[in-house]
């Protein structure tokens, strides 16, 4: 990282950021600048604490000085989503953005959350594509998962979440994706625990989403036991714990299981890609960054 800093800046040096609040905690620099010197690419990545009452502002201000991308993180995700010029695919069923790609003043947004837990999914053995999914929540990065797993070919997938003020944006989520791919989507109560038990019997993936088995809001949407049964792999998007008590009690059940540990890290590299066309060093900033 030493060496990094001896980089020059020039009046060539491209800028890329991570706006959100907070964001001094963020790995985001440390992956995207070892990245762009590993590449050979003239450019920084730093981070922006922007409340959201100032985020027009701020995204006119990087419009404008010609920042070439940037990642957005809570609480603004959805917000930027109205404030680009246009977006793909996944970003506009999901109605939520973590990636804008500035050319020229126009801005496109997307979301690679969702790719994020693809590639962690098929990194731990475990590839979505032809496979039965429980995903419980479908919020913010649940709802980005919940896109791309359709759209990279997912058989099924089974939506479980609580019925509220938000149910009508993730119905249309779903209906969306009915028309839109060949995946097979549908919404549930979370409180249906028959169904829940149904689904997962059939299920080759289920999927915490939610913000339930975090350090700051323990436990598990699992009621017991037999809801888990053998080749079922179980996975948390959390990481903080780095087992959760799902994760937990899956394992115990013999599941095989894998956090969210690297999903920031496969985002990231989806985003890299978006802005400058080439490859992270996926390896060499999972060894230097993640571990």
């Amino acid at each position: 990282m030493e060496e990094l800093q001896k980089l020059p800046i020039s009046g060539h040096t491209d800028t890329y950021c991570l706006i959100g609040d907070p964001v001094a905690h963020s790995i985001s620099p440390a992956m995207h600048n070892l990245s762009f010197r590993m590449n050979g690419i003239d450019a920084r990545y730093v981070a922006f604490q922007v409340r959201s009452e100032h985020l027009e502002e701020a995204v006119q201000g990087m419009r404008y000085l010609g920042i070439r991308g940037w990642n957005i993180t809570m609480p603004h995700k959805r917000r930027m989503a109205e404030l680009c010029d246009r977006l793909e695919m996944a970003g506009e069923i999901a109605g939520a953005v973590n990636t804008v790609k500035n050319v020229d003043g126009v801005l496109t947004g997307t979301t690679t959350d969702g790719t994020g837990w693809v590639e962690s999914a098929r990194d731990s053995g475990h590839d979505p594509t032809g496979r039965r999914i429980v995903q419980l929540g479908a919020g913010g990065a649940g709802g980005a998962i919940l896109v791309q797993a359709a759209i990279d070919g997912a058989k099924h997938i089974d939506v479980f979440k609580r019925v509220n003020a938000k149910s009508a944006d993730a119905q249309r989520m779903v209906d969306q994706l009915n028309e839109k791919t060949s995946c097979e989507v549908e919404l549930h109560d979370l409180r249906d625990l028959r169904t829940l038990h149904a689904c997962l019997a059939d299920a080759d993936i289920l999927l915490n989403t939610t913000l339930i088995g975090m350090s700051g809001t323990p436990g598990c949407l699992i009621p017991d036991d037999s809801f888990f049964h053998e080749g079922l792999a179980v996975s948390d998007i959390i990481y903080e714990p780095r087992e959760t008590e799902l994760l937990r009690r899956a394992r115990a059940a013999g599941c095989e299981t894998f956090n969210g540990m690297y999903m920031l890290l496969y985002q990231g590299a989806a985003s890299f890609r978006i802005w400058t066309g080439t490859d992270m060093p996926v390896d060499a900033v999972k060894k230097a960054v993640f571990s």
